[in-house]
């Protein structure tokens, strides 16, 4: 059956997943209980089975509900399924933690994008946006690794977490804890995608040094965050990883 939607509106299969969450969470449907068939659920929220069956695959990524021969069941309580889960790999941001002698410096600051990124981020030139900072520092002035964050006016607008921070440079220094931050984007709706492209440049973290360039997006297409992560060859390996 058709169903119409606005670019902007929710995905259906996001609505129909956050109206049987509800019912798990809330004990509507007990641990061990089956769901409703597919054909019921079609009926229930109006859809078509595909967006059901999308429906129920985020659930099972978030360890909500188990599906078996015998059909999908909410899945029993226990460590495994306490507090909220994300898809496999989906990992806190950034997961660079730095050498146990010298911890990750990580500040956010609110400043002009440069006049390259800009566009991409939907700024116009001049215009601030958030930006996030994590450098582990090295035996010299330069750090050993650096990872900066810049994100888009969009990704401000729909992740309510985030735009908490709006202005965060006009405070006074302090450390932001963005680790839920691919957690909260998947909450609002966005099915994250990335691009990344990776080289060798020169840089403040040394001389010569690897780098990569991230891009991650929504399923509309809208960026999101523009990250450059910089590290020395020698230095520590950069875990940054994370599945939409």
């Amino acid at each position: 059956m058709a169903e119409p939607q606005s670019p902007r509106a929710l995905p259906l299969y996001l609505k129909v997943a956050a109206a049987l969450r509800d019912d798990l969470t809330q004990g509507r449907i007990a641990p061990g209980t089956r769901l409703p068939s597919e054909r019921s659920l079609v009926h229930r929220f109006r859809v078509n089975r595909h967006t059901v069956r999308n429906a129920l695959q985020l659930l099972r990524d978030e360890r909500l509900v188990v599906t078996e021969r015998r059909g999908t069941f909410a899945a029993s309580a226990g460590p495994e399924t306490e507090g909220p889960a994300l898809a496999p790999g989906l990992l806190h941001f950034p997961c660079g933690t730095g050498r146990p002698d010298a911890p990750a410096v990580v500040r956010l600051e609110w400043e002009p994008a440069p006049s390259g990124v800009a566009g991409q981020l939907g700024l116009v030139p001049g215009e601030p946006s958030l930006v996030h900072r994590h450098q582990v520092p090295g035996d010299g002035v330069a750090p050993v690794q650096e990872a900066v964050s810049r994100f888009s006016r969009y990704a401000l607008a729909e992740v309510p977490e985030l735009a908490r921070h709006r202005g965060a440079g006009v405070r006074p220094a302090h450390r932001p804890d963005l680790r839920l931050l691919y957690h909260w984007m998947h909450r609002a709706g966005l099915r994250l995608t990335r691009r990344e492209s990776i080289g060798v440049g020169h840089g403040p973290v040394a001389t010569t040094c690897l780098t990569v360039h991230r891009v991650v997006s929504d399923q509309h297409g809208h960026v999101l965050e523009v990250t450059d992560i910089r590290f020395a060859p020698d230095a520590a390996s950069w875990t940054y990883e994370f599945t939409g």
